[in-house]
This record gives structure tokens, sequence and C-alpha cells, in this order.
């Protein structure tokens, strides 16, 4: 202990007791036979001095801590705690029918966010029926304000609940200077359901390749092409020119491609197959002839002679005859000569009758058109499906608050006038000629069962019908003799479809199915504003398909045991 008593300097002799006999035996690291003198007055004071300092010093700072900066520590304080975060699901892995990966998620590949991102094929063509999705967002604090992944098209946003999964929760615990401790699932997130599609992600990029050239070599705008089961419903392939790179569209980064996209006169985002309704053109007269056959209007044996043209006469006007124009001059024909020609006085007149020969009428054709399925939707799992128009008097009144006349007959039996449908819907009628009577609903899942309406057909007079469609193929004069292989049978229907006036452009359509003995498939392609002298038709490229498939697929034109 020290005394703050003043000391004396003088240190007295008997004070000191000190054995100078043992000096060299003291141990002086442990300070042994060294002599201690008091501390001074000095140093005391300097060493009271620093103490005051430091304990100046910690007052001040909890001064700043608890009064002047105590509203922003208790903030801070306050968030030192354990916090609740989602866990996003992983997205639902989707396959072709062979197990090819068509989106699947990668995890670690891009900045820093905890959500794996979607990847998908670069397979060309299959923009519209994959789709894309947009991901989930955070704020700028880093809280999630959109915790789920969202389809925006194709089967990404039709199996949207199916792919998504369930989101899980984890406990984060957080110091104040919202640095991250540790982390703790509370519940973990349940992955999307793997969806495996129908569709032949090879066959229809070949389609697709396909359709491309030929309307870059022809200056054709746009094409699309689908397969179907006939049996099933199942799609085997579907694509549609020009398409989108769905992972371009999902990453939103290239800008300037994503502009060309949304600016593509040819509307690379339509999904042509069904959200694209056209003029069908002749592809709608096998439906005219069975309904006509259906009705008794007309002996399918009877021959009935086209010299190019049909001229009504006009009582008001007799000068000014109604002339209708076959699109060449057919010749004597049965009616499986008239659908292999593709004859319109045919089909002018047994749709609205001429002289002594009785024709269907619009209300009975109006019948037989939506009973195959046209002018209504399929009922296909995906969004944006329209219906189209099957002209009728009623449609007429309420569009153009005009009366119906005989040539608005004659132009609807050969898929004129107003008529709009979609690829789809032809796709389905032709899968019903095929397998005898039952429409289809259009299945994009492998294995789904599909639902059908059977139609009750007569059989004997779908024969004739299909009769006239395999003739279209393999007789001379046939509008679909590029649809003849040495490797199948093919029955089929050609379509042109004017779209103006001045016949400036048109619609090439090309429909059947294959085998022709034992139904499997049926196919429905479309050249869309192709220009008037084109001579490429769409049976023209369809052959291009079915070779490319007797190359790569072979097993998919024998008929099914």
């Amino acid at each position: 202990m020290f005394s703050f008593r003043k000391k004396k300097k003088q240190v007295d002799v008997d004070e000191i007791f000190l054995d100078a006999a043992n000096v060299s035996a003291f141990n002086q690291g442990r300070m042994e036979g060294r002599l201690e003198l008091p501390l001074t007055t000095r140093n005391v004071y300097v060493v009271a001095v620093i103490f005051a300092l430091i304990a100046l010093w910690f007052f001040h700072k909890i001064f700043l801590m608890q009064v002047v900066e105590g509203a922003s520590y208790r903030a801070q304080s306050e968030r030192n705690h354990i916090d609740q975060d989602v866990l996003i699901a992983e997205r639902g892995v989707v396959y072709d029918r062979n197990g090819e990966l068509l989106a699947w998620n990668e995890i670690g590949t891009r900045d820093d966010s905890s959500f794996p991102y979607r990847a998908y094929t670069d397979r060309a063509g299959l923009g519209q029926i994959v789709g894309y999705v947009s991901y989930p967002l955070k704020d700028k604090q880093g809280f999630y304000y959109r915790t789920e992944y969202v389809g925006r098209n194709g089967i990404e946003s039709t199996y949207n609940d199916q792919l998504a999964g369930v989101n899980g929760k984890q406990l984060v615990e957080v110091d104040a200077k919202g640095d991250v401790l540790s982390e703790h699932a509370v519940e973990r997130a349940t992955p999307g359901t793997e969806l495996h599609l129908s569709i032949d992600a090879e066959l229809s990029e070949a389609m697709y390749s396909i359709i491309e050239a030929a309307c870059e070599e022809a200056n054709i705008r746009s094409g699309a092409a689908a397969i179907m089961d006939v049996h099933t419903g199942e799609i085997l392939a579907l694509t549609s020119f020009p398409s989108y790179d769905p992972e371009v569209m999902a990453d939103g980064d290239d800008v300037a491609l994503i502009k060309q996209y949304n600016e593509d006169v040819r509307l690379p985002f339509l999904n042509k197959i069904l959200a694209g309704v056209y003029t069908p053109g002749s592809i709608v007269k096998p439906f005219v002839a069975y309904g006509a056959l259906a009705e008794q209007v007309i002996d399918p044996n009877k021959i009935i002679v086209s010299t190019g043209q049909i001229v009504v006469p006009n009582p008001y006007t007799p000068s000014q005859p109604s002339i209708f124009r076959d699109w060449r001059a057919q010749g004597a024909m049965t009616m499986r000569e008239a659908i292999a020609f593709s004859s319109d006085v045919y089909f002018y007149i047994i749709g609205g009758g001429f002289e002594d020969q009785a024709g269907l009428g619009i209300d009975k054709m109006d019948k037989y058109f939506h009973m195959f399925g046209l002018g209504s939707s399929t009922g296909i799992a995906l969004a944006n499906e329209q219906s189209g128009v099957v002209p009728s008097p009623t449609w007429k009144q309420e569009l153009f608050d005009e009366d119906w006349r005989l040539g608005d007959t004659y132009y609807t039996a050969i898929g004129q006038y107003g008529f709009l449908t979609t690829p789809l819907q032809m796709l389905r009628s032709y899968a019903a000629l095929a397998n005898g009577g039952y429409l289809l609903t259009p299945q994009l899942e492998l294995g789904a069962s599909a639902s059908s309406t059977d139609l009750h057909l007569n059989q004997d007079y779908l024969q004739i019908v299909q009769e006239g469609m395999r003739k279209t193929v393999t007789l001379d004069g046939g509008t679909a003799r590029s649809l003849e292989k040495n490797y199948v049978s093919i029955a089929a229907k050609s379509g042109t479809a004017e779209l103006d006036f001045s016949k400036s452009y048109l619609n090439s359509w090309a429909a059947g199915y294959w085998p022709y003995e034992k139904p499997r498939y049926a196919f429905i392609l479309l050249m869309e504003h192709a220009p008037y002298t084109n001579h490429l038709g769409a049976t023209t490229v369809m052959g291009r398909v079915m070779d490319w498939i007797h190359e790569h697929h072979p097993d998919y034109l024998q008929a099914d045991e």
C-alpha cells in the first residue's frame, strides 16, 4: 500500500537488515537482496490521470451509444435475432417421350441466388410448346416479394402447378451487423413433379428445320405442323415457325433479341397450331363429301363434269350472271375423283346445288363441320387456343347485317368466304376420318388417357371418303402426288386458300394420315402467306418430313399391331 503522506528521503542505518555475508546467495530474479523505495507523489498523480482519462473515454462511448446513437443501435439490435426465410422449391423437370431433357434446373450457375435457374433445350422450334418462366424476386433488402416461379407460356404455364412444387421454410440467425451466423431448415421444400411429354423433340425440330428451309426457298412468311396419334390423341410432334429461345425469355438479359422477337411480323410467340386461325380452303372438302353421303344428297358414283366453271343466272340482271370457277377444268368425275382432283365445281354443286342436282345447303353443312370439331376448341391443355369461324347465315347477319346468298354457300363448301380454322382443329378432324369416327382431345402428356366422342359415322360412307383421299396421293392428277412413297401408304388432302381478291398470296395445306390400311398417325402442315405463283406446296414440304421420318424413325411408319 502507499500513502499520500510526505515521505522522508533518508534511510536510517537501523532500518537496514542485511547480512553481507550471504549477499551472493540472494536470488536476484525474485528481487531478493534489493532495496525497495516508496512511490513518489508524481508517479501516483500520473497513474491517476491516466485512469481518469480512460474512464472519461468509456463514459463518452456509453453516452454516444445510448443517447446520441441509441435509436440506431436499438433498431440494429432488434434485427439481431432469428429470422424466417423461404426455401424456393426446385421446379419439376420436363422430358420428351424419349427421355430427352426439355426443361431442367441449374444450381449455382449465376450470381448468388438461392434458387436454381431454369435451363432449356437447344433444339429449334420448341419455344411455343415448352414456354418459359419468370423467376422469384427480392427487394433491395434481400427479402422475397415473389416467392414462386411464374410460367409464362406453353407447358411451363399450363402445368405450372404440377411443376412448381411447394416452398419450404428455414430459420436464419443474423447478428447485429446483418451477417448470417447459421441456417436451419424447418420445413424442407418439396420439388415439383417431373413431366413426360408425348412430344418427340427430335422430330419436332426436324419439321421446324424443313419448314424454315422451305420458307426461305419460296419466300413464304411462316409455317406450322403437327402429328397426332389417331387412337390415343397424343401429339407426337408439334412446331411453329418462327419460334423463340425460351432461355432468352426467361433470363431477360438479351434486350435486343427480345425486341426483335416482339417486332417480328411473323409472330414468333404465336403457337400457330392452336392459336392461329387461317382460311382452310379445300381441306374441308372430305367433310362436305361425307355430309352429302350421309344426307343422301348424291350417289358417290354419279358423274359430274367440270368444264372449269358453273354459271348461275341472275334473275334481276340476266346479262350479269354469277360465275363460280374451278381451279382447272376437271372433266368427268365421281366423288372419289372429285376429292382427289379437289374439284371446286363438284363441291359447289353438292354443297349448294346446281340445276337438277340438290345440294346439302348451308344449315346441313354447318351441322357436319361442327360435328367434326370445326369452329370449336379441341380442349388441348395449352392456353390461347382459338375456336375459329364456320360461316353461317346467323354469323353473316350479325357481322355484316346482310342476308345469306347461294354464292356464300358455294364458297363455304370449298373452305373459303369467312371460314377460319386452326391447324389443330383440322388435325383432330382428320384423325376422326382415320380412326373410324372418334373425335379425340389432343394430349401432351405421355400415356395420358384421352377423352373421345363417337361420331357414329356410317363406315361405308367413310370408306368412300378415305378412298378419295388415297386417290389424291396415287391418281394421276391427284393434288397430293408428292406424298406417294414406296415405304408407306398415305391418305391425304391438299388445300389452297386464297387470301385476297388480287390473288397475291395464299395458304397452302396438307392434311392426312398413315398408314392408309391401318391408320396410326394423322398430320397437318400449313405454309402461311405464300406467294400465289409459288409451286412449293405444303404437300411437297410434308413429303420431305415423311422422308426424314423414313430415314431417322422408320418405327413411326409401321402400322399398329
